[in-house]
């Protein structure tokens, strides 16, 4: 699998590096043909002149520039020959000042905060000064982004590198330094046939009758990676009969390489499914290379109703089918993986957001429109005008008193069932134009709207009131009252910041919603209210998968709240106050918890010695995130009775036998990841039965706290281990680290573990 992170000057024994989410391919862990052109490109990195070198990469789309970056860019010899390293998407559209801010925090790995008024070009200047960096800018369109970016990277003879991908030949000889611009080639036949028989047959190898047909097929992909992917996410959805494989071949035999990549999108395309080609189109209206949150989208599709109507209980699920059945036809790509190896982030490939951009606009009324749905049940049975909501509209808009008939953009008279959409943090509306609440009060169909990063005067409540279609709202507000949105009857994803000091929620209001299945509410307090009175007249909130907030008191004396949720499977709480009792008194309650995310108040810590024996979490979490918090003997047990966690995280919290952690006698049956960080601990003692199926430690340390010195050598035993990477360690948990590598290595004979460090 490639992928591409940031690191600083550090040791990598093999394989991918990552600090950031990772970044795949649109040929997932399939890379082929590329090793003689990455072996030429790394010469170039480091070898050639002391100076500044762009080395630049060029061809048409779909070639695989980017992969082959990636490639280069996370090989073990480059990740060690520089001292920054640096990755960023510039396209035909960018923002020089976040495109800097992007750099500058995989240069300093986050570590250095940036304020509004800040002049990052000066500050990421300083600090390459003196540094071997290397920065790649992906697909630049024009020569005037590297006149914006290039003067911030500093020249010397450090042997720095900026590393270019672009599909314009004359870009290349206009950024062209000491090194001569590099003409990435098409596959020949034969790494076609190979690119295509791992991606059909996963590994195996193809059968002798389909052999002379999968062979016709590679032929006329015409040596074109995109189109090889794109073929074998067609055949491997069909029967494996020659003559069908041989009918993909005969429809590609004519197009010239242009027309091919979007004959083939076209195929994918026809053979998707009806409910899954709004979800792909719908994609195409985020930017150019923008990383899609994939929570964010699955939640955007629900509320849209682009899914089919699965169940209630299952919409969450069916959403998640989609994902992967798009992915596996490599429609969309990876475009980062959380550490349980959930896809976070998505994307589209760009050739494939230009066939769906022009599948868009050839609706009769020329705007962005969504198929209709058969599985729909609400509206009419015609397509959905589903319009982004940007700039040059919210312009057209303001200028016509926002009467929507008097707009030229959108040529469509019955404005009363235009169905807009606000993707999230994409919004542009700002002070330069009028309140947004005057287009608003228009858009009465609306089903999702993400005002997160608008500024919302105090009149928000009233403005809403008539978006009664609303099933995704997220708002940035000073002030919130539940019962302000609480007619909302068809809303289901709630997302709510605000700087009210202590918002009240009272759970009866709450339970009016019976339709809401995902809350998260950042406040400075929250404060949940649960009375008698109403205990008895609540509803249970059958319906809510995931609630969460960052800061939260909670009334000793009443039930929690979240016991209205008995289907809830993901709960994030950060708790202000120590708890005089159990959160979850009766675990098996919460059978549906997988994912918890619990934070205690730091500045108590010492008062929590003791709240472990309230500590019994439900007995099904898969996924474990616990913040501020003494590892005694009795909580570590606690956490090892939970015989499906895959993924355990702690943070800020001590061991509280003198700085010693001892889970000798304790297994962690299931655990795949672990991580460890800030942690006060100065030794560490497991016997290999304590981790047995452990696939992925991280360590980062914290510099003048107590610090792991070691990790336990029984860690050299456990068959699964395949990556270990440390963050601002001490140099002896780096040796320990290594000599478990190298004990692995002398006793199986493979490499199969990965060591990363970074200081």
């Amino acid at each position: 699998m490639e992928v591409v992170g940031t690191c600083g000057k550090g040791t990598l024994s093999s394989g991918e590096t990552s600090n950031k989410p990772s970044i795949t391919s649109i040929y997932d862990d399939v890379v082929v043909g590329f090793e003689k052109h990455a072996e030429i490109i790394m010469n170039k990195l480091i070898r050639g002149t002391k100076k500044q070198d762009v080395i630049s990469i060029y061809g048409m789309p779909g070639l695989g520039k980017t992969t082959l970056a990636k490639k280069v860019y996370n090989n073990p010899s480059i990740v060690n020959y520089f001292d920054v390293k640096a990755w960023c998407s510039v396209s035909q559209a960018y923002d020089r000042r976040t495109l800097l801010v992007e750099i500058f925090k995989q240069a300093t790995n986050d570590k250095i905060k940036i304020k509004e008024d800040d002049d990052v070009a000066d500050m990421l200047r300083k600090v390459l000064i003196g540094k071997r960096y290397l920065i790649v800018l992906d697909d630049i369109w024009d020569v005037k982004a590297w006149e914006d970016l290039g003067i911030c990277f500093p020249q010397g003879e450090c042997g720095s590198r900026v590393m270019v991908t672009t599909r314009i030949e004359k870009v290349t000889k206009q950024l062209q330094h000491h090194s001569d611009p590099y003409s990435l080639n098409f596959l020949t036949s034969e790494e076609s046939w190979e690119l295509l028989e791992k991606k059909v047959f996963r590994g195996e190898s193809c059968p002798p009758d389909l052999l002379e047909a999968g062979l016709q097929v590679s032929l006329h992909c015409k040596g074109l990676p995109l189109v090889v992917v794109l073929i074998a996410g067609i055949i491997a959805k069909r029967e494996r009969e020659a003559s069908l494989w041989l009918e993909v071949a005969n429809d590609l035999s004519s197009l010239a390489l242009g027309e091919q990549s979007m004959k083939v999108i076209q195929s994918s395309y026809d053979h998707l499914e009806d409910h899954l080609k709004p979800c792909l189109l719908y994609m195409a209206l985020f930017p150019e290379d923008h990383k899609i949150p994939v929570d964010h989208l699955l939640k955007l599709w629900m509320a849209e109703e682009f899914v089919l109507n699965a169940g209630t209980e299952n919409m969450e699920k069916a959403c998640r089918v989609c994902m992967t059945d798009l992915l596996n036809r490599s429609l969309i790509m990876v475009s980062g993986m959380r550490f349980y190896r959930d896809v976070e982030y998505c994307s589209l490939h760009d050739v494939v957001r230009e066939f769906c951009l022009r599948k868009l606009t050839e609706d009769k009324y020329m705007q962005l429109a969504v198929p209709f749905n058969p599985y729909q049940h609400l509206h009419s049975m015609e397509s959905r005008l589903c319009i982004y909501i940007h700039d040059d509209l919210v312009k057209q808009l303001d200028h016509s008193n926002y009467q929507l008939d008097k707009i030229p953009m959108l040529d469509f008279k019955e404005t009363n069932s235009l169905e807009f959409i606000a993707h999230p943090k994409l919004n542009t509306w700002n002070n330069q134009y009028s309140n947004p609440f005057n287009l608003l009060v228009k858009l009465r169909f609306v089903r999702a709207l993400d005002l997160m990063d608008v500024e919302l005067p105090d009149s928000w409540g009233t403005a809403i009131q008539s978006l009664t279609e609303l099933r995704y709202l997220a708002l940035c507000v000073k002030q919130f009252e539940l019962k302000w949105i609480s007619h909302l009857n068809n809303l289901q994803t709630l997302q709510l910041k605000s700087s009210d000091e202590k918002l009240s929620l009272r759970a009866a209001t709450l339970s009016e919603m019976t339709n809401l299945r995902h809350v998260k509410i950042d406040c400075f307090f929250m404060v949940l209210e649960n009375n008698e009175q109403e205990s008895s007249s609540t509803t249970m909130l059958e319906n809510m998968k995931s609630f969460g907030t960052c800061d939260i008191c909670l009334d000793n004396m009443n039930a929690r709240p979240w016991w209205m949720f008995l289907n809830l499977e993901e709960l994030g709480l950060n708790v202000k106050d120590v708890p005089e009792f159990p959160l979850f008194p009766i675990a098996e309650v919460h059978s549906h918890l997988h994912f918890l995310t619990l934070e205690l108040p730091l500045i108590q810590l010492f008062e929590l010695v003791g709240w472990e024996r309230y500590c019994v979490f439900p007995s099904n979490l898969r996924h474990l995130d616990l913040a501020t918090c003494f590892l005694t003997e009795e909580m570590v047990l606690n956490i090892a009775r939970l015989k499906k966690l895959e993924s355990l995280q702690l943070s800020m919290g001590f061991a509280s036998m003198r700085y010693c952690w001892d889970v000798t006698n304790v297994e962690f049956a299931a655990l795949k990841y672990l991580g460890l960080f800030f942690m006060q601990i100065e030794e560490w003692k497991a016997s290999e039965e304590s981790f047995p199926v452990l696939e992925k430690l991280v360590i980062s340390g914290l510099p003048g706290f107590k610090e792991i010195k070691e990790i336990p050598p029984s860690f050299a035993d456990i068959l699964t281990l395949r990556r270990i990477e440390l963050f601002d360690c001490t140099d002896s948990l780096g040796v320990s680290a290594l000599n478990i590598k190298r004990t692995i290595e002398e006793n199986t004979g493979c490499d199969s573990l990965q060591v990363f460090i970074q200081k």
